[in-house]
């Protein structure tokens, strides 16, 4: 089991790297990038743009372990939304010093090329200690804001992957064993058992948001920068963000923003517990369900260990089946009590969306500037927009719904 979760890049961590992330690429080489992602605050208050136009072009070709490549994602991810967003406007166009770059770093790691819940989450974190769930222990490496708000909002979602990093085991192997005859239901209502404990645990590491996380501070200063290019016309990227390889050769791209939707351990757990959301009406236009489109922005490890754990079913099909054992009642009760607290973890979404979004976005504030937060409103429609592009509010009460109506199992 351990062998298997490791090669879908699983660690003791979970999705989480199994030691700390690199705080700076040790090749003097690429001083220019570490000099810059060090002072991004700073210079996205007073000049990141012409900082930038002073960068060298740099080869990719000296970063010498996944690591490495790890760390410049996270830098050319940070360096190029504090290019896009800073200022009164958006600069819509990414010039070859970080382009280039960015693309080769991303067609490595097999990532788009844009601010993901992998550069700012997973690979974005450093833990005086062992236990990474520990939010006290944990700093952000890069930042646009240098804020508290900012790494209190990243660090909550880096302790959420550490403290459920125990459960996957379990419930892999749970799922591995409804794939046999005779099923071992004990052992399966036993795994449920310990998936509801892990998400209620999750719950109240999310309750934490609230104590650093400042509202305004965070929908007016750090937000604006966590936006892609898609579906951001209302914020002044009607077309994306052009990409310039050299000499003006390149292409306009539209590519989500980072979002908590990205991470792969919430859609694990809609998985186990047959959840569906592939039959939602479209969203923005998609052709596929957000859920499904979103996987594309998870490292390509991650994406894969989702479909292995997909094509094994889930267990909501055995917690369907007549109750005739005591192991089956049990599974039932444990199936249900762990979508519940799934469905709790949502509605506690909507409330962080409600305190952090909806409410400030009816408030001025000083330090209020043009560009997404004064944007985030599709002009048509009036839906507030999360910076991964989707309408939020339906979209996520729509998430919550499915899970709920997944509990109901009738008699």
């Amino acid at each position: 089991m351990a062998a298997s979760l490791t090669s879908f890049a699983i660690t003791r961590n979970g999705f989480l790297p199994d030691s700390n992330p690199l705080s700076r690429l040790s090749d003097s080489y690429y001083e220019p990038w570490e000099l810059i992602a060090q002072r991004l605050p700073g210079l996205i208050r007073y000049g990141i743009r012409e900082a930038v136009a002073q960068l060298p072009l740099l080869s990719t070709e000296r970063l010498a372990s996944e690591e490495e490549w790890r760390r410049a994602y996270v830098i050319l991810a940070y360096v190029s939304h504090g290019y896009v967003w800073a200022g009164e406007q958006p600069e819509p166009l990414l010039p070859p010093q970080i382009t280039v770059p960015f693309l080769n770093v991303s067609t490595h790691l097999g990532l788009p090329p844009v601010l993901t819940y992998a550069a700012a989450n997973l690979w974005n974190f450093f833990c005086v200690g062992a236990d990474f769930s520990k939010l006290e222990d944990l700093s952000t490496l890069c930042s646009f804001t240098g804020t508290e708000t900012e790494s209190w909002f990243i660090l909550v979602s880096v302790a959420i992957e550490a403290k459920a990093a125990t459960v996957l085991p379990t419930i892999v192997n749970a799922l591995e064993i409804t794939q046999h005859e005779p099923r071992d239901y004990q052992v399966i209502a036993d795994a449920l058992d310990e998936l509801g404990q892990c998400i209620h645990s999750i719950n109240a590491l999310l309750d934490r948001m609230y104590e650093r996380c400042n509202p305004m501070v965070f929908y007016y200063q750090v937000r604006p920068f966590l936006a892609g290019g898609k579906n951001m016309e209302a914020a002044g990227l009607p077309r994306g963000i052009f990409f310039d390889e050299g000499d003006g050769i390149g292409k306009w791209r539209q590519l989500r923003g980072g979002s908590n939707g990205q991470s792969s351990l919430i859609q694990l757990f809609d998985i186990v517990l047959g959840i569906d959301h592939n039959t939602e009406p479209e969203v923005g236009g998609a052709r596929r369900s957000f859920h499904d489109e979103i996987r594309d922005y998870m490292p390509g490890p991650h994406r894969r260990f989702l479909l292995h754990a997909a094509r094994m079913g889930s267990i909501r099909e055995l917690a369907l089946l007549p109750c005739v054992t005591d192991e089956q009642r049990h599974l039932r009760r444990a199936y249900t009590a762990a979508t519940k607290e799934l469905g709790g973890l949502r509605n506690k979404h909507l409330q962080i969306v409600a305190k952090y979004i909806i409410l400030p976005s009816k408030q001025l504030w000083r330090d209020s500037r043009k560009g997404l937060a004064s944007a985030s409103l599709f002009p048509k429609s009036n839906e507030l927009t999360g910076t991964g592009g989707t309408s939020l509010v339906p979209f996520l009460k729509m998430a919550r719904d499915k899970t709920a109506l997944a509990g109901h199992l009738g008699g």
